[in-house]
């Protein structure tokens, strides 16, 4: 299981997510949107929509720059010890407004007859992994806390450092990892494995609008109009750009 989970299906869900987003980019893109049912409630969506937005990015980022960044890069200004600690705090406050977030969403789309009628079960799927997901990266603060050093720490960055450079080995290093670390990672890597089929595509688009505030002016013309005499006609005006 260990050779499946973490040598082979780490590979299956990026090769998905990569593949997965492209094919529908390119078959359904009246598909590619974020569905939101903010006309029916907007009041918990809005709190519920913020917390998780808040709490899902900075752990992304957090894990992103964390397992990818080789420890001799930090190194000489932290050390893994103080990095864990600090990964333990910021990323439990994330953590617990991810899950508050996620909490209100849950009862907001569950509880309304209305929303839960529009509802996809990939909506509902989805709402239900990224909470099992959070519950289970609180869970491992208590685990961390009992390795300090960081040693831990520096294993699974290893481990995620090797996978993405096509390296061996990366099964052998995850055979002693708590199980609550195995099905934190592995529920994570479910992630990018269903995120093609359901709504999250639209995270793409959101990284590819920031080329929005980098774009130059458009020049936009009015139409011609036959206007009676003494009225102006409107002026061309540039719009959009940064």
């Amino acid at each position: 299981m260990d050779t499946f989970f973490f040598a082979i299906y780490p590979y299956v869900c990026l090769t998905v997510f990569f593949v997965g987003s492209l094919i529908r980019f390119d078959r359904d893109q009246y598909t590619w949107k974020s569905d939101s049912s903010q006309l029916l409630r907007a009041g918990q969506l809005r709190w519920g929509s913020n917390l998780f937005h808040i709490g899902v990015l900075f752990l992304f980022f957090g894990h992103f720059v964390g397992m990818l960044t080789p420890h001799f890069v930090y190194e000489p200004f932290i050390g893994a010890g103080a990095k864990q600690v600090l990964a333990m705090v910021s990323g439990g406050i994330a953590g617990v407004l991810g899950l508050a977030g996620l909490t209100l969403l849950l009862y907001r789309r569950m509880s309304d007859p209305r929303i839960r009628a529009i509802s996809k079960p990939s909506d509902l799927m989805l709402l239900w992994l990224f909470w099992v997901q959070f519950a289970l990266g609180l869970a491992t603060i208590p685990l961390s806390g009992q390795h300090l050093d960081g040693s831990v720490m520096l294993v699974l960055a290893e481990w995620a450092q090797r996978i993405v450079t096509f390296r061996s080995g990366t099964a052998e290093l995850m055979a002693d990892m708590s199980v609550v670390f195995k099905l934190h990672m592995v529920l994570g890597m479910t992630v990018f494995l269903v995120f093609p089929f359901t709504r999250l595509v639209h995270v793409w688009s959101g990284f590819a609008s920031l080329a929005y505030l980098f774009r130059p002016y458009q020049l936009v013309r009015a139409r011609r109009l036959n206007l009676p005499a003494g009225h102006d006609r409107p002026a061309a005006r540039r719009v959009g750009g940064a």
